[in-house]
């Protein structure tokens, strides 16, 4: 199974979000062997409006299944209506996607008004009974926004998902679960998470400098093109991530 992963679109209605994701979707669209679905992990939107959710709507149309999950710059009613297409509710947006044999539950890890993340009462439920219900043999993803584990630069550690163990002892019970894919941090890294790997997808808008890098620029590298993660998760339940950018 190949999935592709974006994040970090912040459609904010300006030429240059508009084109960076078009540029993605096009490179996308155009690959001689299609993805099996793409995955989208938050902050598609920059301000939340249902204007800026419509253009999602538009950029992300693809034919293949495209699979998303909002971010701390998401707002809920707004995606909702505007993006899914479902009466505008205020509770957690959490799905289920069958692609082959494998479950991709797409779950909401936002805060309302707040950039950190957490997993309330009920998406730790909905992830403990949607996992319990797979059959035997199904493979699983988990992906949401907010990063669980410390990626090493101040900006995106300010805002991590909270309460990580609450969430580890739940995926202790549950080794179906092949990997948990988030985004949130604007840079491709990889680590580990519950004894499973952690795959951060990098942004479309713009990549984190890292401490290491910045020279006085600021951390929002505006010049680097758009990234996507494509993963491949195999007959033996590996998952292999390749990480790209699209010129």
């Amino acid at each position: 199974m190949l999935l592709a992963q974006i994040s970090d679109l912040h459609l904010d209605g300006t030429a240059r979000a508009t084109e960076r994701t078009a540029r993605v979707m096009d490179h996308l669209r155009a690959l001689p062997r299609p993805v099996d679905a793409l995955l989208v992990t938050g902050d598609i939107a920059d301000h939340g409006t249902e204007t800026e959710y419509e253009e999602a709507a538009r950029l992300l149309d693809a034919p293949f299944p495209v699979l998303t999950c909002p971010g701390n710059h998401d707002a809920r009613p707004a995606y909702r209506k505007a993006l899914l297409g479902e009466e505008p509710a205020a509770g957690p947006v959490n799905r289920v996607h069958r692609i082959g044999d494998t479950a991709v539950l797409m779950v909401d890890s936002t805060v309302p008004g707040e950039d950190h993340g957490l997993l309330d009462d009920e998406t730790v439920a909905w992830i403990d009974a949607t996992l319990g219900g797979l059959a035997r043999g199904t493979r699983a993803l988990l992906a949401f926004h907010q990063p669980p584990v410390r990626l090493h630069h101040p900006l995106p550690d300010r805002y991590l998902l909270e309460r990580p163990e609450r969430l580890a002892a739940l995926l202790d019970g549950h080794p179906a679960v092949a990997a948990v894919l988030t985004g949130h941090a604007h840079t491709a890294a990889a680590s580990t998470f519950a004894g499973r790997p952690l795959l951060v997808g990098p942004a479309v808008t713009w990549t984190l400098r890292l401490p290491w890098e910045d020279a006085g620029q600021g951390v929002a590298d505006r010049e680097q093109p758009p990234g996507l993660a494509y993963h491949v998760l195999d007959e033996e339940g590996r998952l292999t991530t390749h990480y790209r950018v699209v010129p």
